[in-house]
C-alpha cells in the first residue's frame, strides 16, 4: 500500500513542543517514542496520524523521520546545509538542543494545530510513556511491526496496523481514506 499520510511540518514542529511542555523527558528518545505510541493510538482510533510522519525502525525502536530530522535540524548537523533557510530558522525559533540528544523549547506550542483527538491522544502518551527510562520505552516499543522492519528502513504502515485489534477495518479505511469520491 502507498503511504496514507502528508507529513505536517509545522504539526511536527509543534508536537515536539507540546510533548516537552506536557512533561516528558525533554530527549530525542524520549520525544520520538511518545509520538509513536500517541500516534499509534490516534491511528487505531481515528484512522490517522498526529502529523503525517513515517517511522524508521531504528536499533532503539521506532522513530518519526521527519521529527527526527526537526531535531537534528535544532542541534545543527551537517545536512541543514542543504535545506531552505527558513526550514531552519522556523526550527530554531521552536526548539534547541542541548549536549547530544537533550532538547529544550524556546516557546510554548501552539495548540490550534491540534484537534481534540490529537491532544487527548498526545496527553495519553506523555502520561502513560513519558516517564519511562530509555531501557524501559526502548523495550515497549520493541513491538511486532518494529521486530519485522529492517534496521534503518522504513516501517510499513501495514506493520503498524498488525498490532491492532481490528486491522482488517483499518487497513480497508487506509486504502480508500475517500470512498465513492472520484480521484
Amino acid at each position: 500500500m502507498d503511504y496514507p499520510f502528508q507529513f505536517n511540518l509545522d504539526k511536527g514542529l509543534e508536537t515536539v513542543l507540546y510533548i516537552i511542555q506536557n512533561g516528558t523527558q525533554p530527549t530525542f528518545h524520549h520525544i520520538s517514542k511518545v509520538i509513536y505510541f500517541a500516534d499509534k493510538i490516534h491511528l487505531e482510533k481515528y484512522g490517522r496520524f498526529i502529523c503525517g510522519d513515517r517511522y524508521v525502525a531504528m536499533k532503539h525502536g521506532p522513530v518519526p523521520g521527519g521529527v527526527y530530522d526537526l531535531l537534528k535540524i535544532a542541534r545543527g548537523d551537517r545536512f541543514i546545509f542543504s535545506l531552505p533557510s527558513e526550514l531552519i530558522e522556523k526550527t530554531k525559533r521552536a526548539f534547541n538542543v542541548q549536549g547530544r540528544y537533550g532538547v529544550n523549547r524556546v516557546r510554548d506550542a501552539h495548540i490550534e494545530y491540534f484537534s481534540d483527538s490529537d491532544t487527548e491522544c498526545l496527553n495519553i502518551a506523555i502520561q502513560k510513556y513519558g516517564n519511562l527510562s530509555f531501557r524501559q520505552l526502548t523495550d515497549v516499543s520493541h513491538d511486532q511491526a518494529w521486530e519485522i522492519s529492517d534496521e534503518n528502513d522504513f516501517m510499513e504502515i501495514e506493520h503498524i496496523v498488525a498490532t491492532f485489534r481490528d486491522e482488517n477495518e483499518l487497513l480497508e479505511h487506509l486504502r480508500d481514506q475517500f470512498p465513492g469520491s472520484v480521484v
